[in-house]
């Protein structure tokens, strides 16, 4: 009788273990997920152009110190498919910066998508300064702002690169959104975020605040 009573005590913590393993590995991305490791990469690449003298926005008081950026965890959720809605017949306008130079762009296309439960819309955009360069004639250009703004990411908003696409749909992963340099260093100049692309919910992907020491 005594066996069966601690068998029955073994049984039933053995699945209690087991029901905890799951809820925790559910819980957690497949790291072999292909968004994740690209995800993945983007950090560490901007970790890596960061150290880097010849390429860091950092001055050299914040880039001997500097260990790595602030990032979210990654987050699928957050690489959205939007419909492109290409604008053929925009007019090109100059967008201002946060210096007295002002940036020569067109909307190339409008993405609309559904994030957090509800439907938004962004502006693309095409730089007209680089169309002569052959490297960045393929470039789109997204200057986003969110709720999160002022609080866990930079308050003036953040940028994702991304490439024109060859149908009508845009994939936008938010978990490689990046801040403008000017916020690591006053010397850039960056161009302003329009205030039709703010998206009313939190995007708790991508980098975070830089706190300088």
């Amino acid at each position: 009788m005594r066996y069966i009573f601690f068998a029955l005590i073994f049984f039933l913590l053995a699945c209690r273990q087991e029901k905890r393993y799951h809820d925790q590995k559910n819980n957690v991305a497949p790291p072999t997920s292909k968004e994740v490791a690209e995800i993945i990469a983007f950090q560490k690449g901007l970790n890596a152009e960061f150290k880097n003298p010849e390429t860091s926005p950092l001055p050299d008081r914040h880039r001997k110190d500097f260990e790595g950026l602030d990032f979210f965890a990654p987050d699928t959720s957050y690489v959205i498919k939007a419909r492109f809605e290409r604008t053929p017949d925009a007019i090109p306008f100059f967008m201002p910066t946060t210096t007295e130079r002002k940036t020569k762009e067109v909307v190339y296309g409008i993405a609309h998508f559904e994030l957090n439960g509800k439907k938004h819309r962004l502006e693309i955009y095409q730089s007209l300064d680089l169309l002569h360069d052959i490297r960045y004639r393929g470039n789109l250009f997204l200057p986003f702002l969110d709720e999160t703004n002022g609080n866990e990411t930079y308050g003036g908003g953040r940028y994702i690169n991304l490439r024109i696409p060859k149908g009508d749909t845009l994939v936008i992963d938010f978990n490689k959104a990046y801040n403008p340099y000017c916020v690591y260093d006053k010397k850039y100049s960056c161009p302003l975020v329009p205030r039709q692309n703010y998206l009313r919910t939190n995007v708790r992907a991508g980098v975070k605040d830089f706190k300088k020491e």
